[in-house]
């Protein structure tokens, strides 16, 4: 007899249709590496070096109608981040169901020492479609109580640099200097490693 109380059946549901046209016409289209995963794969369609601190804006070869009720949001990918520093300057970008035009993502080596080559094609960021809602604002006088109140940044600790427990705030902890991936370059993430 199952005591679980989870239901363990997946969840079938037929994928949310979007448009989508191809600005550059051989730019593979967005793609889901695994099953189960939350974002499709967006490429850049040019070639892209980056010195340390360097940002740029690269395009991605497509533009896409999303439904109303809709929006995508342009994410990191873990593999450039972890091999070679590489983040998003306004993560998640946000593509509003308004919008029609070419899709680029904004990236920025935050490698101190090394450089960061892209190539033609290669997989820069993942884009997550989400069903957002519109809201309406109602100004009143006092909000309602919660239990975090006005607490802000840091006010659930959770981190030695949060508080008196380390004695490591604000500085880098033991180990040296924070920094440099010591790792090869965006090629491993090409290959999928």
């Amino acid at each position: 007899m199952n005591h679980d109380p989870v239901n363990h059946d997946p969840v079938t549901r037929d994928p949310l249709p979007v448009l989508l046209r191809r600005v550059d016409p051989d730019v593979p289209l967005p793609a889901y590496e695994h099953p189960g995963d939350a974002g499709a794969d967006l490429r850049t369609t040019e070639v892209c070096e980056l010195a340390p601190g360097e940002r740029a804006v690269l395009p991605t070869g497509v533009s896409i109608a999303l439904p109303e009720g809709y929006a995508a949001f342009v994410h990191p990918r873990s593999g450039l981040a972890a091999r070679c520093g590489v983040a998003l300057v306004n993560a998640p970008g946000t593509v509003d169901a308004g919008y029609r035009g070419e899709i680029k993502v904004i990236v920025v080596n935050l490698d101190p020492r090394e450089s960061v080559r892209f190539e033609r094609f290669d997989r820069i960021a993942q884009l997550v479609v989400q069903q957002v809602e519109r809201v309406r604002f109602r100004e009143v006088a006092e909000l309602p109580d919660s239990a975090r109140a006005e607490g802000g940044f840091g006010s659930t600790g959770g981190h030695a640099a949060v508080g008196d427990e380390s004695g490591a705030s604000g500085r880098i902890a033991d180990g040296g200097p924070a920094g440099g991936n010591r790792y090869a370059s965006v090629v491993s993430d090409r290959e999928g490693q």
